[in-house]
């Protein structure tokens, strides 16, 4: 019981450096700011390098929409609102890049800004600088002064959680951009691999390593270490890794309008505020709406008058371990890296490097066997440029423009689909990865001699597919095997095909589909392998002697489509049966290595058939104890939107004490874990809240040049107490958006507030 409450009081006192990953707000009590206060302390005037002024048109929603001469005066702007808009997110998310949270926690993160800095997020920068076109490098640099001149100008008001995070602002570089943009790339493999190392060479750990393999999923880390900075260091590689996400692409001879249609919804974090930032803009090369990360100089999904994309994350293996206790002293080079701790003294921590990349063995977070020296080779360290790749791809003015673009494209790897004005829709594999023969079948720690990365493919060589004959695309981070002849190897962590399989039904039930499809679509609940679960299970519990226990509860069960609608008494009996089916498993010494594990992936692969490899005897006991113990709290609640709760709130809401004053509310929400519109959740045994799911959504329709919506959850302004922080929060939940169109007089018509930007 104490071992638990002092992890408890490391686990609050790191919460502030786990906030670092979105900004918070030290008032307790904001003082609200209106849209036009809001304006008004956007800086104007002076501006270092415009060459003429600069038309910012906002609508209500605080979304700009940039009209510029230049290309260079457009990127200045960008910066701009990004750093008015977001400062303290951008300086945050900096602060994580960087390796610098002992600046915000003291000595409780010094621990993860080493395991931070030996992955060292910022290590390609200085090649990928070197070798930028010159357009890309004359756009970055004005994003960096713009950014520069919103945070450091003369008369800028630091945002408040500066004071209570110990921060002071601080001039931005290129290469920190670059750092942010690696830190978005995160491999999501790495959660798996570091909750593995451990365990290497321990019985059962090949069949353990074959099941994740088996599954094709992520390993979740041990849900009590007994480190709270082990935990805090895999939820900020958690929340960084954009794990999720759907998008679809409609052909003309399928569309209601006769032009092509997208629709995407990214799957990230669910706190305010948003990962996105929705922008406009206009210049001689730019023409487009769409969605940015904030501090980064690109817009991720969107559309421009001839192109619109969208994408998912491909869960490519863009990483490999390496053995490297065996390298030659001459190929390992060894540094101080000093870490600075607020309120403390500065702590120096060893920092080693090889061909194979660096060690994080050396990370005393990173779980290890006796004697390990493991080395992570990760695309992210190669000097692949994404911001030169996604600047082209928003000024493509064709299809083939907008997928020739990607070549180069490394970090994170992702599905993009497009679509274009000519009716075209395609899709294109974003990613630079070792050209793999295959994956290690026992261990996933290789042989240098093993090395697959002296040969690299990238978009040019990876699948690609364009205008398939029934005229539909769909990703939800899928197996590229499910749509790719004979693909090399990618990787091994993808989603299971549930909401793959349910996009498709919707998009081919009806011969035509226009924007209220796409909409309704984004806000489906209905996952098909949990009804097949559900009835397996249902089957199961009914052949046991003497019949299926508890019979009023299972019979809420009977009949269940799979909807996880919140009003769904069904969903909710399923999930509390799982919550309690799965532990009982996975502690049953009966099965080889470990039982399933909670991943959705490993349910619907082994727990039918570990259920089924029990003599029948300690089978029945595992169901009848899975049913007895969920009874009682099934009879406490009536629908899965009572437990399944959706919380908007501040990241600081993570602080000890004082983070329940930042939730703005709680409400009862649908979808689950592969459900199109995604609220993930772990096993269940009562009432949680959803942490990461469907974030913001994007639909056009390119028969229509102003046919664009966007929609957050939360908003755009980053300044708690402002009236744009969370009054997207309606639209969401209704399945409303915001239109942003191309055309100049809609714009002026719909974006009435006028900013003049003046050199």
């Amino acid at each position: 019981m104490a071992r638990r409450r002092n992890q408890g009081r490391r686990a609050a006192a790191l919460a502030i450096a786990i906030a670092a990953l979105l900004p918070g707000c030290a008032t307790l009590s904001p003082r609200p700011a209106s849209i036009g206060q809001r304006l008004a302390a956007l800086p104007t005037d002076r501006m270092e390098g415009l060459t003429a002024p600069v038309t910012i048109r906002w609508n209500d929603h605080l979304v700009p929409w940039i009209e510029a001469g230049s290309d260079a005066d457009l990127a200045f702007a960008l910066g701009l609102v990004h750093g008015h808009l977001r400062g303290a997110q951008i300086a945050l998310l900096r602060m994580v890049a960087r390796g610098r949270l002992a600046e915000i926690a003291g000595p409780l993160a010094t621990d993860i800004d080493h395991a931070l800095r030996i992955l060292d997020f910022g290590r390609a920068a200085p090649d990928i600088e070197r070798r930028w076109p010159p357009a890309t490098r004359a756009f970055m640099q004005r994003f960096v002064a713009g950014l520069n001149r919103a945070t450091m100008g003369d008369g800028t008001r630091p945002p408040p959680e500066f004071a209570l995070l110990g921060l002071a602002p601080e001039p931005y570089t290129p290469a920190d951009i670059l750092a942010i943009g690696r830190l978005a790339g995160t491999d999501i493999s790495w959660l798996t691999w570091f909750s593995l190392l451990g365990e290497r060479g321990s019985p059962g750990f090949a069949r353990t390593w074959q099941r994740v393999l088996e599954a094709g999923a992520s390993l979740t880390p041990p849900e009590d270490t007994g480190d709270a900075r082990r935990a805090a260091l895999g939820a900020i590689l958690a929340a960084s890794a954009k794990g999720g996400s759907n998008t679809v692409a409609v052909a003309p001879a399928r569309s209601a309008t006769g032009a092509a249609l997208i629709a995407s919804d990214p799957h990230l974090g669910l706190s305010l505020p948003n990962l996105w930032l929705v922008v406009g803009m206009r210049s001689p090369s730019w023409h487009a709406v769409g969605m940015m990360v904030p501090g980064l100089p690109i817009i991720g999904l969107g559309r421009n008058p001839d192109v619109a994309w969208g994408g998912t994350n491909l869960r490519a293996a863009s990483s490999d371990l390496f053995d490297v206790a065996r390298l030659p002293p001459g190929q390992v080079t060894e540094g101080e890296t000093r870490i600075r701790q607020r309120l403390w003294f500065p702590a120096t921590r060893r920092v080693r490097t090889t061909p194979h990349g660096p060690i994080m063995t050396d990370a005393a977070i990173v779980p290890r066997r006796e004697g390990d020296v493991i080395a992570l080779r990760w695309a992210g360290h190669e000097p692949t440029d994404e911001v030169t790749a996604l600047l082209a791809a928003a000024r493509a003015r064709s299809a083939a423009e907008f997928r020739d673009s990607f070549a180069g494209f490394g970090v994170s790897p992702q599905n993009m689909l497009y679509v274009d004005r000519r009716g075209t829709i395609g899709r294109v594999t974003a990613a630079t990865l070792p050209d793999r023969a295959g994956f290690p079948p026992d261990d996933p720690v290789l042989d240098p001699a093993d090395s697959a990365w002296g040969r690299l493919r990238d978009a040019r060589s990876l699948p690609r597919l364009e205008d398939p004959p029934d005229g539909i695309l769909a990703s939800s981070n899928e197996n590229p095997a499910t749509w790719a002849a004979d693909p090399p190897p990618i990787g091994w962590f993808f989603s299971d095909g549930d909401r793959l399989a349910r996009l498709r039904a919707l998009l081919t039930e009806r011969p035509r589909l226009g924007v209220a499809d796409l909409f309704a679509l984004q806000r489906d609940t209905l996952a098909p392998k949990a009804a097949v679960l559900a009835a397996a299970l249902l089957a199961r519990l009914d052949a046991l002697p003497g019949g299926a226990p508890e019979p009023a509860m299972l019979a809420r069960l009977r009949g269940w489509d799979g909807d996880y609608r919140a009003e769904s008494e069904a969903a909710l009996v399923f999930e509390l049966l799982l919550g309690q089916l799965v532990p009982l498993l996975r502690s049953d010494g009966s099965l080889p290595g470990r039982g399933p594990e909670t991943g959705w992936n490993f349910i619907t692969t082994f727990l039918l058939c570990d259920l089924d490899a029990l003599p029948p005897e300690r089978r029945a006991a595992v169901l009848r104890g899975a049913v007895a113990a969920a009874a009682p709290i099934a009879a406490r609640y009536r629908s899965w939107g009572e437990v399944h709760r959706l919380r908007a709130a501040h990241w600081l809401v993570n602080l000890p004490v004082l983070g329940r004053r930042f939730v703005l509310e709680s409400l009862p929400v649908g979808g689950s874990r592969e459900t199109p519109m995604k609220t993930g959740h772990g096993l269940v045994s009562g009432p949680h809240e959803v942490g990461f799911g469907s974030m913001a959504r994007h639909v056009s329709d390119m028969s229509d040049p102003d046919a664009n919506w966007f929609v957050l959850f939360g908003g755009q302004d980053g300044w708690l107490g402002s009236a744009a922080f969370a009054d997207q929060l309606p639209l969401w939940r209704e399945g409303r958006a915001i239109r942003v169109p191309l055309r100049a007089e809609t714009v002026a018509r719909e974006f009435p507030r006028v900013t003049i930007v003046r050199p």
